[in-house]
């Protein structure tokens, strides 16, 4: 029998993961290369000259003076968390099969319970929106399930006391650009 691909597929280890987003700045440097690709283009006017103020860690046109950062317009925005925590979090969350506790997350990267909840609820709200953009598409596999414990009652699939869901999933290697719903 052959090994499972979803199960066994390589993973981003944790030295990996430091050697990576170890620090603020490489964060920084990654955010950059995710939101300008080919190079800093002002939002504004789509030039692409800009002085970087370092004390504000803002990046402004020279041409129209308009300013912008790494984290404006994301889910960092406005956040005094340093993005070296984010990228953690990020990580932890998207890494664990069976999902992790703001209590555990909280330990890992150093914050407050409130904090860490918040943090994990933002990031699962923004995994959840990516997600609902893409349309299943080609071969689908799906199957349904009752979730819920037993009470006094009926067992098994017809219990009033389970809650009925199905579960779908496209296995497309690369989903073509049509397939993916803009919003």
């Amino acid at each position: 029998m052959s090994q499972n691909k979803i199960q066994f597929q390589k993973g981003l280890s944790l030295p990996e993961f430091f050697e990576r987003y170890g620090t603020n700045k490489q964060c920084e440097q990654a955010l950059f290369n995710v939101r300008w690709p080919n190079g800093f283009k002002c939002e504004a006017c789509e030039h692409d000259l800009f002085c970087y103020i370092k004390s504000r860690h803002t990046f402004q046109c020279t041409r129209c003076k308009h300013q912008t950062s790494v984290k404006s317009n994301t889910l960092f925005h406005s956040s005094n968390i340093p993005l070296s925590k984010w990228f953690l979090a990020i990580y932890l969350i998207s890494q664990n099969k069976n999902g992790i506790p703001a209590l555990a997350l909280k330990r890992h990267i150093g914050v407050t319970y409130k904090t860490a909840w918040k943090m994990k609820h933002k990031l699962m709200q923004a995994m959840a929106e990516q997600d609902a953009k893409r349309r299943l598409s080609g071969l689908i596999t799906l199957d349904d399930a009752y979730l819920g414990g037993r009470k006094k009652g009926k067992r098994g699939r017809g219990s009033e006391n389970k809650q009925p869901f199905i579960a779908a999933v496209s296995l497309n290697k690369n989903p073509s650009p049509e397939e993916t719903v803009l919003s």
